[in-house]
């Protein structure tokens, strides 16, 4: 299996066909809050874990409910 299919699988819903915006942007917020965290790092020498894992837990959590809220909604290839 190539790249491309597993990338297609990660960010599909169920039938692994149809792209999920949702999975999308929780990806792209993901790699953006661990950016901006290097960044802080980079510039200010300084890193508070508290404040790291609160926000990003709220990232992963949000994300979480929201591919939940729409489970029932997604198209699905039938076998499911």
């Amino acid at each position: 299996m190539d790249i491309k299919q597993h990338l297609l699988n990660l960010f599909s819903g169920k039938d692994n066909k149809t792209l999920d915006l949702g999975r999308v942007l929780w990806f792209k917020g993901s790699v953006v809050f661990s950016a901006l965290s290097i960044y802080h790092v980079w510039k200010t020498g300084t890193f508070d874990f508290v404040a790291f894992s609160t926000g990003f837990g709220a990232i992963l959590a949000a994300g979480g409910a929201a591919i939940w809220a729409k489970k029932d909604t997604e198209p699905s290839n039938g076998s499911t």
